[in-house]
């Protein structure tokens, strides 16, 4: 089975290397507007395999997508300084508009999956740009909130003490500073939250909270303060991904993928909980939230709708 990755910076190539490590698929193939740099990290995920899983990795052109049952779309370009949001988005937009046409006429059966950011813009870009060569949009999604999520039940677990497999805990809405942390959600092993506390004796107060929120809404911030980007989680999310597609294994994941109202906004894609499979999307499942966080949740929505209508061309 072969996975196309477009974009061999480091999230591109952690992905990469993490898809090695859990020996997700057979084949790998780097593509990059830089040759030199998907050979060379070509050649050093390459000289993991033995410590690995038996693969092939390999540089590419787009040509070399064919047959890939899920495409991994890494590119674009970073945020320079004093650039605002908007003037990245249109240098994005400009990346997408030469990119994806080449993805999807090389690799038109693939499941294409989004991680660059502003993803959700850039998944609703990507949607659109598709379904010009009359692609299913059901095939197309952003890895959205997955890490976040998983940051989320990480600080969970490590606070109550608790393996992250059994607590369930959802992040939603933008991947960003708006996105909402569904605390009114929250299961560990079938309790509650507040039902886990009492029977433990674990205090978990509105202070301790606030700390968990803000160590997962600002956790890039932090990480790129201190060494540059993020990668290495964001890479392990999109390994996670493929394997699920690729293995038909219907999870439930927090990605973001288009849809026709959320929150009382209509076409706009945000992060929600989804059921993945072998086709891609399957399914949108609805979140009890509580009354503020759905408050929350519908201002998260309309900050991206706003990115969204602001794309060259309008959002529609």
């Amino acid at each position: 089975m072969k996975i196309g990755v477009v974009g061999s910076g480091m999230v591109g190539a952690s992905a990469a290397y993490a898809l090695v490590m859990r020996g997700v698929g057979r084949e790998i193939v780097l593509v990059d507007k830089f040759e030199k740099r998907a050979l060379a990290e070509a050649d050093d995920i390459f000289h993991a395999v033995p410590f690995a899983h038996p693969m092939s990795i390999r540089a590419g052109s787009y040509a070399d997508l064919a047959g890939a049952r899920v495409v991994i779309m890494a590119a674009g370009v970073s945020q320079k300084p004093g650039e605002t949001r908007l003037e990245l988005l249109g240098r994005n937009t400009a990346v997408f508009n030469e990119v994806i046409p080449q993805i999807v006429t090389h690799a038109p059966d693939a499941i294409l999956v989004v991680a660059t950011n502003p993803v959700d813009v850039m998944t609703h870009l990507t949607t659109r740009i598709a379904a010009a060569h009359g692609i299913a949009g059901g095939r197309i999604f952003g890895s959205g909130t997955t890490l976040d999520t998983a940051r989320f039940r990480a600080l969970l677990s490590r606070r109550l003490g608790v393996d992250t497999p059994h607590i369930h805990a959802y992040v939603v809405g933008e991947h960003g500073d708006s996105e909402v942390l569904g605390w009114s959600q929250v299961e560990v092993g079938g309790l509650t939250l507040a039902q886990f506390c009492a029977a433990q004796g674990f205090i978990l107060d509105d202070a301790e909270r606030n700390r968990i929120d803000d160590a997962v809404r600002h956790a890039a911030y932090r990480i790129i303060e201190g060494k540059g980007a993020t990668y290495y989680g964001i890479g392990s999310a999109l390994a996670r991904i493929a394997q699920v597609v690729l293995g038909d294994q219907r999870a439930i994941m927090t990605i973001c993928a288009p849809a026709e109202e959320i929150a009382g906004t209509h076409d706009v894609t945000v992060s929600m909980p989804h059921i993945l499979g072998g086709a891609g999307v399957l399914a949108r499942l609805p979140i009890a939230l509580d009354e503020a966080e759905h408050a929350a949740l519908t201002q998260s929505v309309s900050i991206v709708k706003q990115a969204i209508d602001s794309l060259p061309g309008g959002g529609g």
